[in-house]
């Protein structure tokens, strides 16, 4: 493996990232997300229960329930120890959904006549990706109704290795997006500035 390769496309992909802050389709797909997810997660932080609590109460003592999952996110009346996998699992995968959103768009605007083929090679790009917050989210209460409770230990070292591994993959995956949004930013870029050239000296 050619490592100063692998660290130069990482620092080209946090480039891209860094490009595709600065674009509004950006933040159309990862706020909702980064918000859904990370509601999600907490929600689903100690298994199924919260859900099986809803389902008793009424919709005032739900929208509370929600409400607090919904703070968590920012680390309201969490253990920081909880808090944090949760947050970097949602901003990562928030930071995943805006690129293939924007980079969908990018494509779109740069050629429409190959507008189903970027939407195919976005597309697999996302399964590509995968969903981390989506499989911790699920994999996690599963996890905890699959243990009894005298083997809670080994249920949260597993829950462990989900979580790290989920951040993994995402941070590989962002590498990938971040690459292909640098590459399209910059090639449009480059287009709208030879037209500007062209027009000028016609």
């Amino acid at each position: 493996m050619n490592w100063r390769k692998w660290c130069d496309d990482f620092v080209l992909a946090g480039k891209g990232i860094m490009l595709a802050t600065k674009e509004k389709r950006f933040w159309y797909g990862f706020i909702p997300s980064f918000l859904i997810f990370g509601t999600l997660m907490n929600l689903l932080q100690g298994g199924f229960s919260k859900f099986e609590l809803m389902g008793t109460l009424g919709f005032p003592e739900n929208l509370q329930i929600l409400w607090s999952s919904f703070i968590s996110i920012f680390g309201v009346n969490q253990p920081f120890s909880d808090w944090l996998p949760i947050f970097l699992i949602s901003l990562l995968q928030a930071i995943l959904i805006g690129l293939i959103v924007l980079l969908w768009k990018k494509k779109k605007d740069q050629n429409s006549a190959n507008l189903e083929r970027a939407g195919i090679i976005t597309g697999l790009i996302a399964l590509g990706a995968g969903c981390p917050t989506c499989g911790t989210t699920l994999l996690t209460p599963l996890i905890g109704t699959i243990f009894s409770t005298g083997s809670l230990a080994i249920a949260g070292a597993i829950s462990t290795i989900v979580t790290i591994l989920a951040i993994v993959i995402a941070i590989l995956s962002l590498k990938r997006l971040g690459l292909e949004v640098y590459v399209t930013i910059i090639n449009e870029k480059y287009l709208a500035r030879k037209k500007e050239e062209n027009e000028k000296g016609a």
